[in-house]
C-alpha cells in the first residue's frame, strides 16, 4: 500500500488578516512574548503566506567587539521566533472561518521541535530584516525557513525548523 503525500494547500498572499487579528498576534509576538520584546523584535508584515519583522542593533547584541558583529544566539533566536509567527500566521489563515479572538487562542501548544541555523557571512549592520514562511503545515507539525538579512538585504543566516502545532 502507497501512501501519498497529501499536499498543503498553497497560502493565498492576497488573504487581508482583520485589524483584530493583527493587533492581537503583534500584542503576543511583541509584548506576550518576553524574550522577543528583550530582542526588541517588531512585525513589519503579517501575510498568510510569508511575516517579516525588525531587530535594531544595540550594544548588548555584539558578538564580536572588535568587528561590531551581531551575536550568533540573537540571529538563532530570531529565526526561532519568526518561524514561530510564520506558523501562527499560517494558522490564522487556515482557519479564517472562527473569530480572530478564536484563532488567537489555538498557539497556546506551539513549541519548536526543531532548528537548524546556517551562518553564511558575519552580521554587521544598523539593523537586521528576519523573513520566514511555512513550508507545509500539518495537523500536528509545520515546518518553516527563514532568512536574516542586513540593512542592505545581504543574506547573513537562513534557518529551516519544526514546530509542534497540537
Amino acid at each position: 500500500m502507497t501512501h501519498a503525500l497529501i499536499p498543503t494547500p498553497k497560502l493565498s498572499p492576497t488573504l487581508e488578516f482583520e485589524a483584530d487579528f493583527i493587533a492581537g498576534l503583534k500584542n503576543i509576538f511583541e509584548e506576550k512574548i518576553i524574550f522577543n520584546q528583550l530582542l526588541g523584535l517588531k512585525i513589519t508584515s503579517l501575510k498568510a503566506d510569508r511575516v517579516t519583522a525588525r531587530i535594531d542593533m544595540r550594544d548588548d547584541f555584539v558578538g564580536h567587539p572588535i568587528y561590531n558583529r551581531i551575536h550568533g544566539g540573537v540571529i538563532s533566536a530570531g529565526l526561532d521566533a519568526m518561524g514561530g509567527l510564520a506558523v501562527m500566521a499560517a494558522i490564522g489563515a487556515r482557519h479564517m472561518d472562527e473569530t480572530p479572538l478564536q484563532r488567537l487562542h489555538r498557539f497556546s501548544k506551539l513549541g519548536t521541535i526543531d532548528l537548524r541555523v546556517d551562518y553564511l557571512r558575519p552580521g554587521i549592520s544598523d539593523y537586521f530584516e528576519l523573513r520566514a514562511e511555512v513550508l507545509r503545515l500539518g495537523s500536528r507539525v509545520a515546518s518553516t525557513r527563514m532568512e536574516f538579512l542586513g540593512a542592505d538585504g545581504t543574506l547573513f543566516s537562513t534557518g529551516a525548523a519544526s514546530y509542534i502545532v497540537s
